[in-house]
């Protein structure tokens, strides 16, 4: 059985560039196709029988830059799940917020050490996988269920939005705890929804402690939808596994990978508050992640370098 390599697409206009990072990617078992421009890069992604698992890509190039690169892949739903990363000689703090406030996964300047580049591919890679995994694993887990594969035409766009909190009980397992919007009309259940994407999440890691907080992107097939989830723990002796363990989720009728960006830190604040036990609202932190899914602060294709 042939194993094949991961494919990674590098953009940059200089020459150079694209020959020695074609010779490193290739020695760690990448297979590495090259465009010197964003307008050659999008004709490759559209003609490619694999896509590729990481996006490099310069800013400074004639023609297409990187940003109006960036803005293209981040708007076809064929292209946006793939992480995208920048690796340009822009490197002032201004240069660097404007690619982090984007939603680009990451930001390496010219000159880089060749291990933080190769630690920030491999990083995407293993959690493109598990993501998978988990798309799979919910996949089967709703297969026995009834359930409509589109939305009822009677909700409007923003309450196919739905952000929720579940916590793992000894006793009763998984336990919608909160969401908003609480709407009856949906073609499917909100509760049960929940509760099979922390089953799903059990099944491929464990009930082993929490070590850190993790966040995927993942399509729920069954329901036509995608989700982002994001578990996290805090201390707490009277249960079994000696913490607290919860997931936040976003489920939308689209969701791209940039947006999920912005959604892992919107649930990272929640999950402070949770842990601090705080008070916090959720219809403000749902209304923060519709503001991400429905607005553009930027018009990408007008930034120029």
């Amino acid at each position: 059985m042939t194993v094949l390599k991961p494919i990674i697409l590098v953009v940059d206009d200089n020459e150079d560039i694209l020959f020695n990072l074609r010779i490193m990617l290739d020695k760690k078992g990448y297979d590495v196709i090259s465009s010197t421009s964003g307008d050659l890069a999008l004709k490759s992604l559209s003609t490619l029988e694999r896509l590729p698992e990481v996006i490099i890509s310069d800013i400074m190039m004639p023609g297409m830059n990187g940003y109006e690169l960036f803005s293209s892949v981040s708007e076809k739903p064929k292209w946006n799940h793939i992480p995208f990363l920048f690796l340009t000689a822009k490197s002032t703090p201004e240069d660097i917020r404007l690619g982090k406030m984007l939603g680009v996964d990451d930001y390496i300047t010219k000159p880089f050490k060749e291990q933080d580049l190769l630690a920030s591919i491999a990083g995407k890679i293993a959690r493109n996988k598990k993501s998978l995994l988990f798309s799979n694993e919910i996949t089967k887990l709703l297969a026995n269920f009834n359930i409509e594969s589109k939305p009822s035409l009677a909700l409007i766009d923003k309450n196919l939005v739905n952000l929720f909190l579940v916590q793992w009980d000894d006793v009763a397992g998984p336990i919608l705890k909160n969401n908003y919007p609480s709407i009856k009309q949906y073609p499917f259940s909100i509760n049960e929804i929940s509760k099979q994407l922390f089953h799903a999440a059990s099944s491929i890691y464990g009930h082993g402690k929490i070590t850190k907080a993790e966040g995927f992107l993942l399509n729920i097939e069954n329901i036509k939808f995608r989700g982002y989830v994001f578990f996290d723990a805090f201390p707490d002796n009277s249960e079994r596994f000696g913490e607290k363990q919860y997931m936040l989720s976003v489920i939308a009728p689209t969701i791209t990978y940039f947006d999920s960006l912005k959604i892992r830190d919107i649930l990272k604040q929640i999950s402070a508050k949770i842990k601090n036990k705080q008070e916090w609202d959720i219809k403000d932190y749902w209304e923060k992640v519709l503001e991400i899914l429905f607005t553009r602060s930027l018009n990408l294709t007008s930034i120029r370098v």
